[in-house]
């Protein structure tokens, strides 16, 4: 069975979908601004997604820092599912640990 990508470039549209339902997302987030609260509620959407297998953010060029950065990864850590993760982070700098 083949699995549909869902891409979404807007927090709000991926908010308003069915969650529990993705399997392969595709989150394009470039320099949006996002900071820590946005990456933690991000993160928080993201473990509600207990079907995710495959998993790509695009994050560069925004405003994350470590406390941002922790609580993204402490959330994906809640997805059991998730077997391939592709982050990318081009021109960020994060200090984080855990991760």
């Amino acid at each position: 069975m083949i699995q549909q990508i869902k891409y979404y470039n807007r927090l709000e549209e991926f908010k308003s979908s069915s969650l529990l339902y993705h399997q392969v997302l595709h989150i394009d987030l470039y320099n949006n601004q996002i900071g820590d609260e946005f990456a933690s509620v991000l993160g928080s959407d993201l473990a509600k997604c207990i079907n995710l297998s495959n998993l790509t953010l695009e994050l560069e060029s925004n405003q994350i820092g470590a406390m941002g950065a922790s609580g993204l990864g402490s959330a994906l850590a809640n997805c059991i599912n998730l077997s391939n993760l592709t982050l990318d982070l081009e021109q960020k700098q994060f200090i984080c640990f855990g991760l």
